[in-house]
């Protein structure tokens, strides 16, 4: 006979207040992304975030003050997600700098090309239109992710430091191109191929740049010795010459 303990299924572990409370704004921010890829910004009303989160829009504005707080939030994600496409990078001392610059590019890529980015790039061009209140900008809010990819540009590319300036413009490029290729795609309704070719450019183009910087950077002594041409081409017959004396 089993014993009566055996029987007894363990009951499931109740949720903290925390995690419920957390559960329920992911919940929200989840329906306000969805809401906008499906439907578009404009389209995004109150009622509609509400009952997507399966929640009253009381429980929103408990949780975010109300729609612009909810919009901000959107944002905030939108950068916590992006960085976390690169926790797990190649180590630069042992990979190779082509194959980190392709990771990099490749990972940014899979976020700009996101629903999730695409519903933040509606955000950054209607949300902060106001005229009254003191809101941020769509270019205050790329200059903070400018300042996130440079972390993760500096984090990822040691050996091929590069003046300030030129790092900036190199970075400021990359996020050009690929929110172009964002923007192309949610114009054409996110229907349009997989730009593979365009990210391969870029890829190519950042591992030359950086590529060249990587050999500045290498000591003196680790560089490959490159005899002049005109040397070159004297050394051979002469030493022809002493081979047939």
């Amino acid at each position: 006979m089993r014993p009566a303990t055996a029987s007894i299924r363990a009951l499931p572990r109740r949720r903290t207040q925390a995690e419920r409370r957390a559960t329920t704004r992911r919940r929200i921010l989840e329906a306000v992304v969805s809401s906008i890829a499906e439907v578009g910004f404009r389209r995004t009303t109150a009622t509609r975030i509400a009952a997507r989160a399966g929640v009253t829009w009381g429980a929103v504005q408990h949780h975010y003050g109300g729609k612009d707080g909810i919009l901000a939030a959107v944002l905030d994600d939108t950068f916590a997600r992006f960085a976390a496409h690169f926790d797990d990078m190649p180590d630069p001392a042992t990979t190779a700098l082509d194959v980190r610059v392709r990771q990099f590019v490749a990972r940014a890529w899979a976020h700009f090309g996101s629903a999730h980015f695409r519903s933040m790039f509606e955000i950054l061009l209607q949300a902060f239109r106001g005229t009254g209140e003191r809101r941020a900008t769509p270019g205050e809010q790329q200059l903070r992710m400018l300042d996130g990819v440079d972390r993760l540009w500096r984090r990822a590319f040691p050996d091929a430091p590069l003046p300030r300036a030129r790092r900036i413009e190199l970075e400021s490029y990359t996020l050009a191109v690929l929110m172009g290729l964002a923007l192309q795609r949610a114009i054409s309704g996110g229907g349009t191929r997989e730009p593979k070719v365009e990210v391969a450019l870029l890829a190519r183009t950042l591992a030359t740049e950086l590529a060249a910087a990587a050999a500045k950077a290498r000591p003196r002594a680790a560089r490959p010795k490159r005899i002049p041409a005109a040397r070159a081409a004297k050394t051979v017959p002469t030493r022809r010459r002493t081979a047939a004396g």
